[in-house]
């Protein structure tokens, strides 16, 4: 996690306001009754500005505090999914393999991605009555064919494909050899 001097960067929010409203480093700086130098480095993130600056500078400028707090309480976090610890699900004879797994965290922008393995002429089951959310797909190998409403969609290595999930959907192998695909799908369905 990056510690929160990183993240909490108003420096350039206070320059843009700034320049916007047509003040100079040195017209800011004698209203605040502090010096240029100390603005430019407000304005660069060389230092933090003190509550009293911070206020001073955000009464001239006529910004609000919550524009320049805006982010400072996100955290950045980073989900790593080892090979060897990676969630599968078997429906019949078709694999999921988890690459990325949902954060409940994320509200409504959770997603889920996985490696589909579907052997010949083998075909998804749960999309063929649709569900809410988008889908996205890549074609790793092999031939496949997504049957989406009433229309066809030939996919072959490399292709790929996003739709609405609401629609019912399945995706068959139309090859001699497995398929393997990479699906992401928002919000989580199948890994929740």
């Amino acid at each position: 996690m990056q510690n929160k001097k990183e993240i909490f960067r108003c420096g350039a929010k206070l320059r843009q306001v700034r320049e916007r409203r047509g003040y100079t480093l040195k017209q800011v700086a004698q209203q605040a009754d502090i010096s240029e130098s100390l603005v430019s480095q407000i304005e660069r993130n060389k230092v933090s500005p003190s509550v009293e600056t911070l206020l001073a500078l955000s009464d001239i400028l006529d910004v609000n505090l919550e524009y320049l707090f805006e982010g400072y309480r996100q955290e950045v976090t980073v989900r790593v999914t080892k090979a060897k610890a990676r969630r599968k699900i078997s429906e019949d004879e078709v694999v999921y393999e988890e690459i990325s797994k949902p954060a409940t965290s994320d509200g409504a922008h959770a997603l889920e991605a996985y490696i589909i393995t579907i052997p010949p002429h083998g075909n998804t089951h749960r999309g063929s009555y649709g569900h809410p959310g988008r889908e996205m797909g890549y074609i790793l190998k092999g031939k496949a064919e997504l049957h989406y409403e009433s229309n066809t969609y030939e996919l072959y290595e490399g292709d790929s494909v996003s739709f609405s999930a609401s629609t019912p959907h399945v995706i068959y192998n139309k090859g001699d050899k497995e398929l393997k695909a990479i699906w992401v799908v928002s919000p989580p369905q199948r890994f929740c």
